[in-house]
């Protein structure tokens, strides 16, 4: 007499292991923040003296750029991070991170064009924070990630060792 094999239970979904740079990259976001915030105040206060209030809200308006420009390109490989672990990751890993580039450049484009002209805007102090901006969110990126001591390998899963016979 034969006994009816009994199903085994599915496991549960689980979803993908979760990417180590995540953590790497929300701290880079904080420090990014603190970064936005020293150099809106060295900003405001220098272009305050060289141009008054013009000075201080070109200031103001350059490191709100730098800020947006740092966030999408932060927020857009954590958000393509959520497709790890999964088949089409590759694909949507760069679609989303170069949309986010493609997105960045577009809307600084516009940004420049619109801004050229306006009596509000002194364009050497919104240069100056802007490029302020970039060049401390690069040095903040290479800090983090210096102190990060993530192995260079972290997400790999090695393939199990021959046996001898």
């Amino acid at each position: 007499m034969t006994t009816p094999a009994t199903p085994t239970p599915q496991a549960p979904f689980t979803p993908p292991a979760q990417p180590t740079s995540i953590p790497i990259l929300k701290r880079i976001l904080v420090y990014g923040g603190f970064l936005a915030v020293g150099i809106a105040v060295v900003g405001a206060t220098v272009g305050g003296l060289i141009d008054g209030w013009i000075g201080v809200i070109s200031a103001l308006v350059g490191t709100a750029m730098a800020v947006v420009f740092m966030g999408i390109t932060t927020g857009s490989i954590l958000l393509a991070n959520r497709y790890a672990g999964r088949e089409a990751a590759i694909g949507a890993f760069f679609g989303i991170v170069m949309g986010g580039w493609l997105v960045k450049f577009v809307v600084f484009l516009v940004l420049m064009v619109l801004l050229r002209d306006q009596p509000w805007i002194s364009p050497v102090v919104l240069f100056l924070s802007i490029i302020a901006g970039v060049i401390g969110s690069l040095v903040v990126d290479a800090v983090v990630v210096m102190k990060s001591r993530m192995s260079y390998v972290s997400d790999v899963t090695l393939p199990p060792a021959p046996a001898d016979e």
